[in-house]
């Protein structure tokens, strides 16, 4: 199964028609991955009707050659060449030129525009994303594999979960795991933490030792030629108490509803209601989490996100995450996450690590 890159070039190529742009300057590394298969950085792809290059320097020109094809790979002096001169000298006779807004700083449009004076230079948001956000078979083997590297790793990492064990000891070990087993990096700073600070959402791995009766949260993903997946499971050493059970109940009730409701079709907004609604008659009602999950691929955090006030309507081949959680200040938190595929008339879950509690 190979990329077909060229129908990608031919929807962006499209969508430029839409803004009136004969060329595009692409700047975010992750849009020019899918567009040509380039994975290295420090590069800049031109995209027209007529002629496709991508610029880098000499760190890169060679794996650029190998990484694409059907396009013309461009090495700049970054010392002799501006990149307004190299993008000038590639395609001079484009008029409109549009240019990724959120990935172009004011300073880089300042120093392109004043090398391209007589082209209409603007900002354009999203082309590439809107893509990106539907995922072809060869995407979704990518991220099924990266989750399956992620309940493997979990699995055997837990085994080395005992009293007075660091946070920072365990992580670093599900890390090693994870790449043993074949993934490209770890998908994102690994969060694991124990008892009072599994309340933090995002917080960082410390010196904290694990106790008897201690939640136990662990949020990390593998990635797979560039496809990152993305699961949490929390866990209790030892026996739960009554209020440790209630929570994690609530929260998994949260998540079962709104997979159940997955499908086609239904808005990101809906969907993030289904399961707030859950959360909001449970008595830790001003602990939930504010959004449900969000979209993942070659980024962690992709369009579209399953939050409050998003229209988006899910479509058959998203890959998004639903991840519910309560978080107690000064007591602990539950998330549960999974990574789903949104199909016609439901959805495929990726991960497949048993969500237990009692350790």
């Amino acid at each position: 199964m190979n990329v077909n890159y060229q129908l990608r070039k031919t929807k962006l190529l499209q969508s430029l028609k839409q803004h009136q742009a004969d060329m595009m300057i692409i700047s975010n590394r992750q849009n020019i991955r899918y567009l040509t298969g380039f994975s290295g950085n420090a590069a800049t792809l031109l995209m027209s009707q007529d002629a496709s290059y991508l610029i880098t320097d000499y760190r890169y020109f060679e794996r650029a050659c190998a990484e694409t094809s059907d396009i013309e790979v461009v090495q700049r002096d970054r010392d002799a060449e501006r990149l307004g001169q190299c993008i000038a000298r590639c395609l001079p006779s484009c008029e409109s030129v549009a240019f990724e807004a959120a990935h172009f700083s004011v300073e880089q449009w300042r120093l392109v525009a004043a090398d391209l004076p007589y082209q209409n230079l603007f900002g354009v948001v999203g082309c590439v994303e809107s893509l990106r956000e539907v995922k072809d078979e060869l995407e979704i083997s990518y991220i099924q594999r990266a989750a399956q590297i992620a309940d493997e790793s979990l699995g055997e990492m837990l085994s080395l979960v005992r009293e007075g064990v660091q946070e920072r000891d365990l992580a670093l070990e599900l890390d090693y795991k994870m790449r043993s087993k074949g993934s490209e990096g770890i998908s994102f700073d690994t969060i694991l933490l124990f008892g009072e600070r599994s309340a933090l959402p995002h917080g960082n791995p410390s010196n904290r030792r694990l106790k008897l009766g201690d939640l136990l949260l662990v949020d990390f993903g593998a990635v797979v030629n560039g496809y990152r997946s993305d699961m949490t499971r929390t866990y209790v050493f030892g026996k739960p108490t009554a209020k440790q059970t209630s929570i994690f109940n609530t929260v998994q009730h949260a998540q079962q509803r709104a997979l159940e409701s997955v499908k086609q079709g239904i808005d990101c907004n809906s969907l993030n209601q289904v399961a707030h609604q859950v959360l909001a008659n449970s008595p830790y009602a001003q602990f939930a989490g504010e959004g449900l999950g969000h979209s993942l691929g070659l980024d962690l955090h992709e369009q579209p996100f399953i939050k409050p006030n998003v229209p988006n309507i899910l479509q058959a081949g998203n890959v998004i995450t639903m991840e519910p959680g309560i978080y107690i200040p000064e007591f602990g938190g539950v998330r549960l996450e999974e990574d789903i595929v949104v199909t016609e008339h439901g959805h495929q879950c990726l991960t497949k690590a048993p969500q237990t509690f009692e350790l």
